[in-house]
């Protein structure tokens, strides 16, 4: 089993410590941004070659993770 910091690193020197991908300075948020426009995972990977789709895959998994129903209300309990 991976851990999120095999897919997202998090540096102040990097990007200004917004989310990248490991190893890249792709953020996190392009991911989102390009699938909330719908644009396909494969076009993501076509704009952006220095991110692999294992990376993809992995953060997506640490999204759904976090966002399913038994672990929303810990996030809720972060957020207080």
């Amino acid at each position: 089993m991976h851990t999120i910091k095999e897919y997202i690193t998090v540096d102040k020197d990097i990007q200004n410590g917004q989310p990248v991908f490991a190893g890249t300075r792709v953020p996190v948020e392009s991911l989102l941004w390009h699938l909330e426009k719908g644009i396909s995972v494969d076009n993501f990977l076509e704009d952006f070659p220095s991110v692999s789709k294992e990376q993809v895959e992995g953060v997506l998994s640490i999204f759904h993770k976090l966002f399913n129903s038994e672990n929303i209300n810990k996030l809720y309990e972060i957020a207080a």
